[in-house]
């Protein structure tokens, strides 16, 4: 009987530590699926389904926000949720740019300005990751300030060609301030990893 009691607890605590286990993973759960709503956000925007678009947008930077919090409240952080994070926005938000700068609603050199510094950031975080030391995914304050600009720029410019119309020189206003924070996180990155390169060249 005692043999019986004891086989029940440990099952039991087995099965809440593959609980545990899974719990840790909803946050990379929920950049996976902010990920998949890419397809249909790109086709909502292609077909001029700006109400449709919006909820959708809205919901993926909604979880944007969520995953970051459930990561770093429960403590539910992980080294692949570190890469999934940035990588689903970058999905969705270059992507929007994309179809936007398509359809004419956003300027093509901003969208050019996106693209490059994306590339950019992956092409030097790749090349220090492999050639200077191991690299950990941890965006700066002016990468986040960026991230939340292009976010707010893609629902406002959707807000703006559906539901309300917003004052022109505000949504230039907008984009220039877009431009300006793509252009200063991009620099940041590429300031930061030179020194770092140099004083681990020094090091060595």
């Amino acid at each position: 009987m005692k043999k019986l009691y004891y086989a029940t607890v440990c099952s039991h605590k087995e099965g809440f530590h593959r609980l545990k286990m899974q719990a840790k993973d909803i946050p990379n759960l929920i950049s996976i699926l902010r990920i998949c709503t890419t397809i249909p956000v790109i086709w909502g925007l292609l077909q001029e389904w700006y109400g449709v678009t919006l909820v959708l947008f809205a919901i993926a930077g909604f979880s944007d926000g969520l995953d970051g919090f459930l990561a770093k409240h429960y403590g539910w952080q992980s080294r692949l949720g570190g890469y999934l994070d940035p990588l689903a926005d970058k999905i969705l938000l270059v992507s929007c740019f994309f179809a936007l700068g398509w359809l004419g609603v956003i300027p093509y050199w901003l969208v050019a300005v996106v693209i490059f510094r994306d590339l950019l950031i992956v092409a030097g975080a790749t090349a220090y990751h492999f050639q200077v030391s191991r690299l950990d995914a941890q965006p700066s304050l002016m990468s986040k300030l960026n991230t939340f600009m292009q976010m707010l720029l893609v629902l406002l410019v959707v807000l703006d060609k559906g539901a309300m119309p917003l004052p022109p020189d505000f949504l230039v206003g907008l984009i220039w301030a877009t431009f300006a924070t793509t252009v200063m996180s991009g620099v940041g990155y590429v300031w930061v990893w030179s020194c770092r390169a140099a004083i681990n060249s020094d090091s060595n």
